[in-house]
């Protein structure tokens, strides 16, 4: 078997909207986040001049409800979860695009989004590492030992995310 692209996802999100969501009380996003993802943009975040205001204590956790000034230029914590958000989304793009004519594994409103992680190396350099029913409907899916190339960009007032998904095809 030898490695291919398999799939192909993109996302953008509109980083005002995004920090408004993030901002609500009971947002879906509090779960949607892994505590490595929320560790490593907090740190991001603070290397940028960011305090530990009410930002930093809505990416926390769920007993955060602390509302401030959501303006992504204001606020570099949810411009960083942002970015991570699209790449959930790009994977599971990419991931679809894989399976091309077949079912989903996951119905959509049981995918646990925090089990779909953003990582960052040493350097900085972003990759995916998958977790849960994700990673064993991933590899039941598309094989072991899949590949997830991941690049991120900001720009104003958007994040996007472009994801490529390389797995082992027969041949």
């Amino acid at each position: 078997m030898s490695p291919a692209v398999r799939g192909v996802g993109v996302d953008i999100v509109d980083l005002g909207a995004f920090a408004a969501s993030l901002a609500e009380p009971g947002t879906r996003f509090t779960g949607a986040f892994s505590a490595t993802e929320r560790r490593q943009c907090r740190e991001r975040a603070e290397s940028r001049g960011a305090g530990r205001g009410a930002a930093t204590a809505r990416a926390d956790g769920p007993d955060a409800r602390t509302s401030s000034s959501s303006s992504d230029r204001s606020d570099p914590l949810a411009r960083h979860l942002a970015a991570r958000w699209a790449v959930k989304e790009a994977v599971v793009k990419a991931w679809s695009a894989a399976l091309y004519g077949a079912p989903p594994p996951i119905a959509p409103d049981l995918l646990v989004w925090s089990e779909i992680e953003t990582v960052c190396d040493a350097w900085g350099r972003p990759s995916v590492r998958l977790s849960g029913e994700v990673a064993r409907h991933v590899a039941a899916t598309v094989g072991e030992g899949v590949r997830w190339h991941v690049s991120l960009s900001h720009d104003g007032d958007s994040a996007l995310a472009f994801v490529v998904l390389e797995g082992p095809v027969d041949g």
